[in-house]
């Protein structure tokens, strides 16, 4: 069973980060190509192709600029210590236990626009490139086409020791597309958070955000690997709710915030 999360926008190379140990990202050579495209990019086009601030598209451009094949502790960080935001800080990577961590580099990926599949422990230099950019490389029109079936196919090989394969989908929507439906070959199960406002039970953004990664924190600390298991889940108010459910969609839901 594999647990599938979304990159973050913000990025953390700065704070401390405990000895653990590095692996290599499996399409460095992909990165690498769509890098070559960035960097012929000026930073007006930048900010043009991903609707960011002036500052933002420098800081990117320098990033492309800097970016290479040789990644050692100076330009790289593991890809789970690197990620901020409110997926990771539901995660809280930095607070694993060294047997943690090896139990999340077997069952957690982390969906990007520039490395296509990250394990926790992968190397990760620094990069913004959301999955839904329409940048054209070669004949793919946007990062879709670009990834095409590689990353389902990926998926598929790392499943293929489990008799029935099964992934926990807690990526968004503009991530998960990234994977190949039709040429994925486990069953996926979506989680969804939900909260109860006055128009009804609703998807929070920056809540449901959250509740990722304390759902893939709880798999990794119970080492769940059965979907059944998934429907224990309770932290920060939330709790399985089986009238909204169905088999392919585990709802899970809070009435107030904590």
């Amino acid at each position: 069973m594999l647990f599938l999360l979304s990159p973050a926008k913000t990025l953390d190379y700065t704070s401390p980060v405990p000895d653990v140990p590095h692996t290599l990202p499996a399409f460095l050579d992909d990165s690498a190509r769509l890098i070559e495209v960035l960097r012929r990019k000026s930073p007006q086009e930048i900010a043009t192709l991903m609707d960011i601030s002036d500052p933002l598209a420098a800081l990117n451009a320098a990033r492309y600029e800097a970016w290479t094949s040789k990644f050692t502790e100076r330009n790289a960080r593991q890809a789970v210590l690197a990620f901020d935001g409110d997926v990771y800080d539901g995660l809280q990577a930095r607070q694993l236990d060294p047997g943690d961590l090896a139990w999340a580099q077997q069952h957690l990926r982390i969906l990007s626009g520039l490395y296509g599949v990250l394990r926790p422990l992968d190397w990760m230099q620094p990069y913004r490139l959301e999955m839904g950019t329409s940048l054209k490389v070669g004949a793919a029109a946007n990062l879709y086409q670009y990834w095409g079936s590689r990353i389902a196919e990926h998926l598929n090989a790392e499943l293929a020791a489990d008799k029935t394969p099964v992934i926990a989908n807690l990526a968004s929507q503009e991530y998960f597309k990234a994977v190949d439906r039709k040429a994925l070959k486990a069953r996926v199960i979506d989680c969804v958070f939900e909260e109860w406002k006055p128009a009804g039970w609703k998807i929070v953004s920056f809540s449901a955000k959250k509740a990722r990664g304390l759902m893939a924190r709880y798999a990794i600390m119970k080492r769940i690997e059965t979907p059944r298991k998934l429907e224990q889940f309770k932290l920060e108010g939330y709790a399985f709710d089986p009238a909204a459910s169905q088999p392919e969609r585990l709802v899970f839901r809070r009435r107030t915030a904590p």
